[in-house]
């Protein structure tokens, strides 16, 4: 029978290389989508040889968190190994499926926020509110959307729920772009808006059932009204956004 191998005891140079370069990303060090620095000057600023820096980069554009582009030099893909794999798969995925999703995500996070709120985080959904009523009235669709998926977040943050939190901020890009490309009439973009309000007010009223209701009625807007007005945008960017952190919302 095949003997197991004896685990080494200390790491090789190149594998603590990528550890700390896969902590500098999570850290933010490096954003998602920026050039990291050219291979000479890592090489100088590490203290390391060149092979072992290579080793290590292609670690990591094998882990998704990096992307070698020729000619172009190496960007930051994801902010971690989990991110890369859910966004890839996600970007995979048929509208109604991630809308689906998104329900299901969703609706348990507003349930929860609605039990387990606090009035800080109460008071920053109504802060989305009224910005998202003020990009609206300056028909700034971008600016909507990019409210609107802030929103989303905050009530899933709202759950307490860390590992719902974390799934959700890795998916967000993909779920929420769906939005992107549906080109809502004044109609839609005002029952949106109300349904929105429906939820805030239902997890102040710490109405659980009515939260959720709120939050599937938002999913389900956006389904019927795909229905009728398909979109043509892709679910997700080539590049994923980076997962805002719970400072960063605030």
């Amino acid at each position: 029978m095949k003997r197991i191998s004896t685990p080494r005891r200390s790491a090789s140079l190149s594998a603590q290389l990528v550890d700390s370069l896969r902590s500098h990303i999570e850290t933010g060090g490096w954003p998602v989508g920026t050039r990291i620095p050219p291979e000479q000057t890592l090489i100088e600023e590490l203290g390391v040889g060149r092979s072992t820096l290579r080793e290590a980069l292609g670690a990591l554009v094998h882990l998704g968190l990096l992307e070698a582009r020729v000619g172009d030099g190496t960007y930051v893909r994801s902010s971690s190994e989990l991110q890369s794999v859910m966004v890839r798969r996600a970007s995979a995925a048929q509208r109604p499926d991630i809308l689906e999703l998104r329900s299901v995500l969703e609706e348990y996070a507003s349930g929860a926020a609605a039990v387990r709120r606090s009035e800080e985080e109460l008071g920053r959904l109504r802060e989305l509110l009224a910005d998202a009523d003020t990009a609206c009235a300056g028909a700034d669709e971008s600016a909507a959307r990019s409210v609107d998926a802030l929103f989303h977040r905050a009530v899933v943050r709202a759950s307490g729920n860390d590992l719902l939190i974390e799934v959700y901020d890795y998916l967000g890009t993909a779920l929420t772009s769906v939005l992107g490309g549906l080109p809502w009439d004044t109609a839609v973009a005002e029952e949106h808006a109300g349904l929105h309000r429906r939820l805030v007010d239902a997890i102040e009223a710490r109405d659980q059932d009515e939260a959720r209701e709120a939050a599937a009625s938002i999913v389900r807007l956006t389904r019927e009204h795909e229905a009728v007005t398909p979109a043509t945008a892709p679910a997700t960017p080539a590049v994923p956004a980076a997962a805002p952190s719970a400072e960063g919302e605030r």
